[in-house]
């Protein structure tokens, strides 16, 4: 079991830190929705978004960064902003497969919503580590 565990230590902590950057980002809509910002508004509902997607991705960057691909890059502004960029890339790229699922082709948004996501958790992986963190892993580890 431990050698498992080794052998897909990164994809298993990249599901893990996944999972919990999906509750950072859900936790922090409905929070600004209940709370502060009325979701039935149009522009509101949209702040709303995109407040929870900034703190989804700077989770996701932090946990990526130390527990995910360990990197010690000390740039880590140029990190965070190859980071930050790759995210907007599937942004739109989820963005685009909904408004063409739903919006052209008619397919329920639900499905489509998880077809989107599942394209977007590979794409994110492969730009972090090809990209992101590429040859930058602690070599104490």
């Amino acid at each position: 079991m431990k050698d498992l565990f080794i052998k897909y230590k990164e994809i298993l902590l990249y599901l893990v830190f996944g999972v919990l950057t999906t509750i950072v980002s859900l936790a922090v809509y409905y929070l600004l929705t209940i709370i502060l910002l009325d979701p039935n508004n149009p522009l509101l509902l949209q702040i709303a978004n995109i407040i929870s997607w900034i703190c989804g991705v700077a989770f996701a960057y932090v946990t990526n960064r130390k527990y995910v691909f360990e990197s010690n890059n000390e740039n880590k502004v140029k990190e965070l902003t190859t980071f930050v960029g790759a995210r907007i890339v599937t942004l739109l790229l989820d963005m685009l497969i909904m408004g063409l699922g739903v919006s052209v082709i008619q397919f329920n948004d639900k499905v489509m919503k998880i077809l989107s996501q599942i394209v977007v958790i590979l794409l994110n992986y492969v730009f972090s580590k090809l990209i992101v963190f590429r040859g930058k892993k602690n070599e104490s580890s």
